[in-house]
């Protein structure tokens, strides 16, 4: 396994729609596998392959103490009760802001063997999803700021804000989603 680099903000590949996966192989696992090992080494809690510059429809998470794989993703349903919380990403090192989000929401995709496999969650972990997903098809979570924020982020982005490698947030917001 290894640990891949993190693609940062305006990388044209982030911007990008990833492809869906068609070949469920052993490079797919090792991608995974070192998806898994960069997630560790960054302190976060998911990533989008085309944040390690592949272009393919995956991601992993570790979330409370659960960590997997979904690959070719596709959402099924969110909830209309939506939640408000502080939230960053490993694209974005150091940069945490009030983003709106479903409070549910319930993917569904295969794992990496190209079983079925279907990824739920309320809070944090919905919040996961959804960032990944956003991830994969080429939005980025500063695309969902109040413009005030967004103006904010882009101001300290100019600036050389953003930490590399990437730091683990404080402990008042949520773990970097990806």
């Amino acid at each position: 396994m290894a640990v891949l680099p993190i693609r940062l903000f305006g990388d044209p590949v982030l911007r990008e729609r990833a492809a869906e996966v068609t070949s469920f192989d052993a490079a797919l696992e090792r991608l995974a596998d070192d998806m898994l090992e960069t997630l560790q080494a960054a302190a976060g809690a998911a990533i989008a392959a085309n944040q390690v510059g592949v272009l393919q429809r995956l991601f992993v998470w570790e979330v409370d103490g659960d960590r997997g794989a979904l690959v070719n993703p596709e959402l099924v349903e969110t909830s209309e009760e939506e939640q408000e919380s502080d939230e960053g990403c490993l694209s974005f090192p150091g940069l945490f802001y009030p983003t709106k989000r479903p409070l549910r929401a319930r993917l569904r995709g295969s794992d990496v063997h190209g079983e079925p496999d279907e990824q739920s969650g309320e809070g944090m972990r919905a919040r996961m999803l959804l960032h990944e997903l956003d991830h994969l098809n080429g939005i980025l979570f500063i695309d969902h700021l109040a413009r005030h924020d967004r103006k904010a982020a882009m101001r300290r982005i100019r600036a050389g804000e953003l930490e590399n490698p990437p730091a683990v947030p404080p402990e008042d917001h949520e773990q970097a989603v990806g």
